[in-house]
């Protein structure tokens, strides 16, 4: 699975998302990741909202694989409901 993250600098759970995948990724749980800048990619609110079908309030907007799956704490949350996290414990 890719894991694609949007969000912007300076934010706290964008930071913890990039980290979560870093170590999903080290750790083989995950394909892959990539982290889009919205800001740096010119990328609107109107824009995620399109896209993800739903009105957007945050940062980050996660997506695994085509899968939206929400902000940091639904990461979170799919990490380990999905077992993921055992793979970072090895």
């Amino acid at each position: 699975m890719f894991v694609v993250i949007f969000g912007r600098p300076a934010c706290p759970f964008c930071v913890r998302a990039k980290d979560l995948a870093e170590k999903l990724e080290t750790a083989g749980a995950i394909e892959g990741f990539r982290y889009v800048d919205i800001h740096e990619e010119g990328i609107t609110k109107a824009d995620m909202e399109k896209t993800i079908g739903k009105p957007v309030e945050t940062v980050p907007q996660i997506f695994a694989g085509q899968t939206h799956i929400g902000g940091f704490t639904e990461f979170d949350q799919y990490v380990t409901e999905q077992g993921l996290l055992a793979a970072t414990a090895q």
